[in-house]
């Protein structure tokens, strides 16, 4: 389950709480009190990994009360008496702190990495286009209106191709940070697919979209801006990686629990391996290297359902793939307040 999957630190330093107890009590006759109390680190440093002081501060708070309680004598109380068990406890606090300033500053370069790994690569062709047409526009004279156009038409797809490229890249920044909530608000998803489809209007390809919706769809609760990078996101994908002018389905339908979306291209099919990493940050399937792209958008798309605890998978078709996302209803319209 996704949902599991942004708390998986927690549930880990649980699971070894749970394994160092049981260890220290079987084997507490031949631990010494050093080797009880440097086990009990452990905890601390998974947590901290993570690069959350406050969640670092709580696990180490937590594992102290632990070691204080039942193997620090006076036991079954938190009162100690040996300084030397109290300086023990303040170089808890202390290597939790150097560990999860470490991790932040990790955290912080892997971000700046994907943003220039991003620029270098994917901002090139859409820059190029520009100043390639502009300059086309400033030293032909005379110009046909028809060249114009074109060199215009060419210059805003390729502004489109950043804003979006761009979108994306503050979107991913913004999900890593697990600081930032969710802008939730009601949202109609045809409205939504409506406007996400709008950024590729200058695309004769788009044409070939249909859109196949239940009757009567009811709002989603959710952050509007995340779900149209997801639409966008998805759109792009299958525009970019389907037969050109076979058609390509946008289907969105409601059960009581669940809202479906799913987005079927024709294509050729991929191997389990590459269905399974599709989702994975900056990959690219084998035969996709004539493609523009990074390899982030679909990712940012799976960050973006897991924030809003729904599951997206990718399967193959009689005649291509289709990208599946699950969301669960959480609220329903109905408990909106009446005006």
């Amino acid at each position: 389950m996704q949902w599991i999957y942004p708390y998986r630190h927690y549930f880990v330093t649980l699971l070894l709480f749970g394994v160092i107890t049981v260890i220290a009590q079987i084997f507490k006759q031949q631990l010494e009190m050093t080797n009880i109390i440097l086990i009990h680190l452990l905890p601390v440093i998974v947590i901290a990994l993570r690069g959350n002081l406050p969640a670092t501060v709580i696990v180490t708070t937590f594992s102290i009360g632990v070691l204080a309680l039942i193997y620090i004598p006076p036991t079954l109380s938190f009162i100690v008496h040996e300084i030397i068990y109290i300086w023990s406890f303040i170089i808890f606090y202390i290597v939790g702190y150097i560990i999860t300033v470490q991790a932040q500053k990790i955290h912080a370069n892997g971000i700046k990495e994907t943003l220039l790994n991003t620029l270098s690569h994917d901002l090139k062709t859409p820059l190029s286009s520009i100043m390639g047409n502009a300059t086309f526009l400033v030293e032909t004279h005379p110009l046909d209106a028809a060249l114009r156009y074109k060199a215009l038409s060419q210059i805003i797809e390729s502004s489109r191709q950043m804003n979006r490229l761009i979108s994306t890249l503050l979107d991913s920044a913004r999900l890593q940070n697990s600081r930032t909530p969710l802008k939730k608000e009601w949202c109609d998803f045809e409205d939504l697919v409506s406007i996400a489809l709008r950024e590729f209007r200058s695309d004769v390809q788009h044409e070939r979209i249909e859109c196949r919706f239940s009757e009567e769809l009811p709002l989603f609760y959710g952050d509007g801006g995340l779900l149209m990078r997801l639409f966008i996101n998805l759109i792009d994908n299958a525009l970019k990686y389907s037969y050109k002018d076979h058609p390509i389905e946008i289907a969105i339908t409601t059960a009581p629990t669940r809202w479906k979306i799913t987005f079927c291209n024709q294509c050729p099919p991929l191997s389990s391996e590459e269905l399974e990493n599709l989702f994975e940050k900056f990959y690219r399937a084998e035969n996709t290297a004539d493609i523009s792209g990074s390899g982030i958008g679909l990712s940012i798309c799976k960050e973006i359902t897991i924030a809003h605890n729904g599951t997206i998978r990718a399967y193959n078709t009689s005649s291509g793939i289709c990208i599946e996302v699950i969301l669960p209803i959480v609220k329903k319209p109905a408990s909106l307040p009446l005006e």
